[in-house]
């Protein structure tokens, strides 16, 4: 393997976690082990080698741009290496914002809703008792 793989990987376990990276690898076959180890090089090696962008700033660029295509499943992923990554409740606020606007607000409110199941399975928020209603 190549320094840009070795790169990739210590990036891409650092952000989604050494047990995920272990076991996508892991179950790779003769069929898709060529692109897990494409995508560990390129685009963790290459695509975050180096310290041009800080990792919040590459997440938070991750979250708009996944979002925008409508990759939820890979969105949520991203969620929790972006909160891994030091991004805040804030800053995920914000970039959710960017995507309904320029994406669509069911876009939005699909984010947000996501957000909310990640950042309370992490325990980083919660819900009051409800308010009871006549």
């Amino acid at each position: 393997m190549t320094t840009t793989f070795e790169t990739g990987l210590a990036k891409r376990k650092a952000t989604l976690g050494a047990e995920y990276v272990e076991k996508n690898l892991a179950a790779a076959d003769d069929f898709n082990r060529p692109f897990q180890e494409a995508m560990t090089e390129w685009c963790w090696g290459f695509g975050w080698g180096d310290d041009a962008i800080d990792i919040k700033t590459r997440s938070l660029m991750n979250l708009s741009m996944i979002g925008a295509l409508g990759k939820m499943h890979e969105w949520e992923l991203h969620l929790n290496g972006a909160i891994t990554n030091g991004c805040t409740m804030e800053e995920i606020r914000a970039a959710i914002h960017v995507i309904a606007i320029y994406c669509g607000v069911p876009q939005g409110v699909e984010c947000f809703r996501i957000a909310r199941k990640v950042l309370e399975e992490r325990k980083l928020i919660g819900f009051d008792e409800p308010i009871e209603r006549d």
